[in-house]
């Protein structure tokens, strides 16, 4: 992997990720509840979605009274409201590609919000495969080494026996990469192994990245993925800029 860290993304945004946890939090429980009701099973070892999303759940910190609290609530009752998941494509500012996941029980809504997102800050919210082929899903997990004390020989061997694709020492940090399918199981060997993760996801990775000159046009960017990160439907944002606070 080159011309991008994801390492020093989180870096730059780690005070804002830690306020916005609670938000993390409801929208991984999200995900949870859905595959519970879908999946017809509160039991991961029957709904291989719910064990996706719990994977998912405790590589994000979720706590695991969290977890069984919200398939207990899941299991037993009823919102009354549908949830489906779209996918939405477009472009920011300078023609920086965006793909937006998100999960509604108003597609109406959300389309009305993200059409006025793009439209505000610059961009245009296109139709669907307009910027997904500049994007390869793959798992990337994200570990902490500010303190120094996990040797990379050590971190690259323990991630290449756990199954990974790709391996990076970025700074202060390693940035692992799998293929989709083995995301999980990568995810439980490294945990076995006593790693934490400061992130850990099923990703849409950019090809290539691009920078934006015009310092007006970095803020509206800004602005359109502050703007989408914080609207309750979106579950997931990926782009390709470079420099994204």
């Amino acid at each position: 992997m080159s011309g991008h860290s994801k390492w020093s993304t989180i870096k730059r945004k780690k005070e804002k990720i830690d306020g916005a946890r609670a938000k993390i939090f409801t929208k991984i429980g999200r995900e949870i509840a859905i595959a519970v009701r879908e999946g017809g099973s509160a039991d991961p070892s029957a709904n291989a979605k719910l064990r996706d999303c719990i994977a998912k759940a405790k590589a994000n910190n979720v706590p695991n009274e969290n977890i069984e609290r919200i398939i207990k609530k899941a299991s037993g009752e009823n919102d009354g409201k549908t949830y489906e998941s779209l996918t939405y494509e477009g472009y920011g500012p300078c023609g920086i590609a965006v793909i937006v996941e998100t999960l509604t029980d108003n597609r109406n809504r959300t389309a009305a919000d993200l059409r006025h997102y793009f439209d505000k800050f610059g961009g245009n919210l296109g139709t669907t495969g307009c910027v997904s082929f500049m994007f390869q899903e793959k798992g990337v997990i994200v570990i902490d080494n500010e303190e120094g004390e996990i040797e990379e020989d050590q971190m690259m061997e323990d991630a290449l026996e756990s199954g990974c694709s790709d391996f990076v020492a970025e700074g202060d940090a390693f940035e692992i990469y799998t293929d989709p399918a083995d995301f999980n199981a990568v995810v439980a060997a490294l945990e076995e192994k006593g790693y934490t993760f400061v992130s850990a996801d099923v990703e849409q990775v950019p090809d290539t990245y691009s920078t934006i000159e015009d310092e007006e046009a970095a803020v509206k960017m800004q602005k359109l993925l502050d703007m989408l990160e914080d609207n309750d439907d979106v579950q997931n944002v990926f782009h390709n800029w470079e420099n994204a606070e």
